[in-house]
């Protein structure tokens, strides 16, 4: 398999090895919402005719995410509540990568406040979904490409840290607001400016200590 990192353009043949920086953007309290909205609308979900407009509002969020991500990085799949992208080292570096972070989540928060005003169900599960945020996890190193099913996908430790670092300790470090934890090995090969970052380290069975900085973004 051959992987045109440089153009943005994936060719499907054989596994082959890639490198570059690895994006995840991840709608935090996803999972709960929907479970909130789903038990409030129980009965009229149950008619198997109703469907709470909170599912198509949600659908608009994610788009909205990869709008903005995608190009300047390649989309490898939405993954539930999170956006899983990658990119050359060439596509993004130092201020460009957290203006295209920032970016992403301006778009996200104006989706987040049209889809409140749009909401036409006055619950409090449905009205909740203005306190959904948005966090981005930012790594960098190599992977395996494949094609699986007809989708690309990426496999490698790098790749499995990656998610793993969505759950993480940020919220005893700035609270419950949105932000971009980028690991050192991404501001380090992608020279990410790290004024005003806040230092953190992430700690997961089989992997050595991840250290990381912290842009708070809202």
């Amino acid at each position: 398999m051959r992987v045109g990192l440089e153009d943005g353009a994936v060719t499907r043949d054989e596994p082959t090895v890639g490198r570059g920086t690895l994006l995840l953007a991840d709608i935090s309290g996803y999972t709960a919402f929907l479970r909130a909205v789903a038990d409030a609308h129980a009965a009229d979900m149950a008619a198997g005719t109703f469907v709470p407009a909170a599912y198509s509002l949600l659908t608009n969020l994610l788009g909205g995410i990869v709008d903005k991500v995608a190009p300047p990085f390649v989309l490898s799949k939405v993954e539930g509540d999170a956006v899983f992208a990658f990119a050359s080292d060439n596509e993004l570096r130092g201020r460009a990568l957290l203006d295209c972070v920032t970016a992403c989540y301006a778009e996200y928060r104006a989706r987040v406040e049209e889809a409140d005003r749009l909401m036409p169900c006055a619950c409090d599960a449905c009205r909740s979904i203005s306190g959904l945020e948005l966090k981005f996890v930012v790594h960098h190193g190599e992977f395996v490409v494949q094609s699986v099913a007809g989708h690309v996908e990426l496999l490698g430790p790098e790749v499995t840290v990656s998610h793993l670092l969505l759950k993480n300790h940020v919220a005893e470090l700035i609270g419950r607001r949105g932000y971009a934890l980028v690991t050192d090995r991404a501001s380090g090969e992608l020279d990410v400016p790290l004024d005003d970052a806040l230092a953190i380290t992430e700690q997961y069975e089989h992997y050595e200590p991840v250290r990381a900085n912290v842009f708070t973004l809202s």
